[in-house]
């Protein structure tokens, strides 16, 4: 294995979000010049943190010159790996050092893991967050748990292979493992290329609903900041309210549109810009995903027509078929895309409403989008196989071919997609179990823990119970911490990424 290789590109990993570090820690000097004093603490913690991502990036990067720049599949599963579990250890460094520098003991961030599980679930698109009364936070950290989101949402190491000649042809290995979906394929015909017009479509997207979120009457700060949360399907807010905070229609009409895009297969957005609407049309994914989300709607508003609607804001919404289409189509939406904003507690809501938003929460988006989940397509498929051995059992000497669209099925494709869904479950209720066992003393139930369980390893952040949507996560032990942020790494790299490092065999020379 080349591992000098790899170490090489992780320095560059750190040098390139010590310098997005020092682009916020700018901001915040400009914003404290301006005579807000709550921004000189995080200026001099990015500016430190930036200082250690390029002195330990930099070294890695001169120190560990490779005899071959050779990636083959062992090397590019552990530097994606690798990216996402070392580079959230850089991005959660502001928010410690800030907690030391203000001298607040007493603050989440001053303990270490809760800084490097807020980075994880921003980098991830998760949004759980460890934090209570997030709008005392000053505005550049609170910019840079958005960027993160940003950062994360098409993948830091997408962003690499966009930008960075050095990685050679490379850089097909490297996109394909990171790229999310069960057989991403680009979209141009070198994979640099593809990467970039995924990235400009991305951008043009962000600008869009940054522009549409400031005329709906949010302030610029704001709406960037819900903006990168939006188009990444990570849910991070500037308050604890969420996305609840604000009330013009408007601003969640425009969310809810935004959401469903980032959960859309971005290559089909390259497809409408070279006009070839026949195709995107005819995307059995696509009209699958829309189909969920319609009927789900539909279900999750007839569930809670008749009842009072309790906000994040603690507003109590009397009963009304607007309020009921407006709650209910915005929570399904954010839960399927794996978004994750709130504005209401669904906790309250029947149980049906509350069944059906946790089975969303595993379908998640549509592959080659930024939404997390098990993704549209591989439901689909193990359906299909399904539905075809549920045939063999009683015709057995019929052999038909599986077909998605116009497109065959492989034997290798089905094969995985069935292992992919099983490991899926096998994490979520070993997940579950764990934070049973290590959150004993803490009388967590149930509820709690498998929902914090899907909640993470799907991306997606608010769970039921004890980790609901007025709810958040720091009052779990550390340990769970560790569990939950290993189940957000592996959810975003779709499980074997990760996986495969605790195999032992990975790590022999062939």
């Amino acid at each position: 294995m080349n591992r000098r290789y790899v170490i090489r590109q992780l320095g560059l990993l750190f040098v390139v979000l010590s310098i997005v570090m020092l682009l916020v820690a700018g901001w915040a000097a400009l914003v404290w010049e301006r005579g807000v004093r709550a921004e000189w603490h995080p200026f001099w913690a990015f500016l430190m943190s930036a200082g250690i991502g390029l002195l330990v990036g930099g070294g890695m990067w001169v120190a560990a010159r490779p005899q071959s720049s050779a990636l083959g599949r062992k090397e590019a599963l552990l530097l994606v790996a690798l990216s996402w579990l070392i580079g959230a250890a850089l991005a959660g460094t502001p928010f410690f050092l800030w907690a030391k520098l203000s001298a607040d003991a007493n603050h989440g961030f001053a303990n270490p893991l809760n800084c490097y599980f807020e980075a994880m679930s921003g980098l991830t698109t998760t949004g759980a967050t460890i934090l209570t009364n997030i709008h005392t936070l000053p505005r550049s950290i609170l910019l840079w748990r958005a960027t993160t989101h940003w950062l994360g949402g098409l993948g830091i190491v997408v962003l690499f292979v966009a930008v960075l000649p050095s990685l050679g042809v490379s850089a097909k290995k490297l996109f394909r493992v990171e790229a999310p979906g069960p057989e991403p394929e680009g979209v141009t015909p070198h994979i640099r290329e593809t990467a970039r017009v995924l990235w400009l479509i991305y951008l043009g997207l962000t600008l869009a609903e940054t522009l549409a979120l400031r005329l709906a009457g949010m302030h610029w700060f704001d709406a960037i900041c819900h903006t990168f949360a939006t188009l990444a399907t990570g849910g991070f807010s500037t308050t604890d309210h969420s996305i609840g905070g604000h009330d013009p229609l408007a601003i969640n009409v425009i969310v809810v549109v935004f959401m469903v895009l980032a959960g859309v297969n971005f290559g089909l957005y390259h497809q409408l810009i070279r006009r070839r609407f026949a195709a995107v049309f005819r995307d059995v994914e696509l009209r699958a995903y829309l189909g969920i989300l319609l009927g789900a709607s539909i279900v999750v508003v007839v569930c809670i027509a008749g009842m009072p609607i309790v906000m994040t804001t603690g507003e109590v919404m009397q009963p009304s078929v607007g309020t009921a289409i407006r709650e209910g189509v915005f929570t399904t939406v954010s839960i399927q895309t794996t978004t994750g904003f709130c504005t209401a507690d669904f906790d309250l809501w029947p149980f049906l409403a509350k069944g059906l938003l946790v089975a969303l929460m595993f379908v998640g988006g549509c592959a080659g989008s930024t939404g997390g989940g098990v993704k549209v397509i591989r439901i689909l498929i193990a359906f299909k196989v399904m539905v075809a051995e549920l045939e063999r059992a009683f015709r057995p000497q019929v052999v038909r071919p599986i077909k998605i669209g116009s497109s065959n099925i492989s034997p290798e494709l089905r094969q995985g997609t069935l292992a992919f869904v099983l490991g899926h479950l096998l994490l979520f209720g070993g997940g579950a179990g764990a934070l049973m066992v290590f959150d004993a003393s803490a009388n967590i139930d149930i509820t709690t823990a498998a929902t914090a369980s899907a909640a993470t390893l799907c991306n997606i952040g608010p769970g039921l119970a004890k980790v609901g949507a007025v709810q958040n996560y720091g009052w779990l032990s550390d340990a769970s911490k560790c569990v939950l942020c290993l189940l957000m790494a592996i959810g975003r790299l779709e499980v074997f990424a990760i996986l495969v490092l605790f195999v032992p065999r990975f790590w022999r020379s062939n």
